[in-house]
């Protein structure tokens, strides 16, 4: 047993198989969309869209990090090394959305979505502990 909950070895995979799959799967409905709603974002939550090779640039990286998640949702155990980074994607947004809503630079709907990253960024912090020693 270890930490202070006594999970098994096969409750520990299952729980950080689901999280990442989840999440990945998620992410993927989120973000895929996203590649085609530049106009309406722009239209919807002004400003507009000024550099679009960012904005097109964060929907691609996020993206590709769906993937790894999916990856680690195969394998936690051998993937668990690229855990680390899928917390710091999570937490990169959510902190810098928070700061920019401090400074009222974001509107609320992008603070539930950094939310639902916060929260993704704990679940993957868990994970990564709870498969430790496996």
């Amino acid at each position: 047993m270890r930490g202070p909950f006594p999970f098994d070895a096969q409750s520990t995979m299952r729980f950080a198989r689901w999280v990442f799959l989840v999440s990945g799967i998620y992410g993927v409905l989120v973000l895929a969309p996203q590649y085609f709603l530049e106009q309406r974002l722009s239209r919807d939550y002004p400003p507009p869209v000024t550099h679009p090779e960012l904005y097109y640039g964060f929907v691609g990286c996020a993206l590709a990090f769906q993937v790894l998640f999916l990856a680690i949702a195969a394998d936690p155990v051998r993937l668990r090394p690229a855990m680390p980074a899928a917390v710091v994607e999570k937490v990169s947004f959510a902190i810098a959305v928070g700061v920019l809503y401090a400074q009222g630079r974001v509107n609320s709907v992008t603070v539930g979505f950094a939310s639902v990253d916060a929260l993704w960024a704990v679940l993957f912090t868990v994970a990564y502990f709870r498969t430790r020693d496996r």
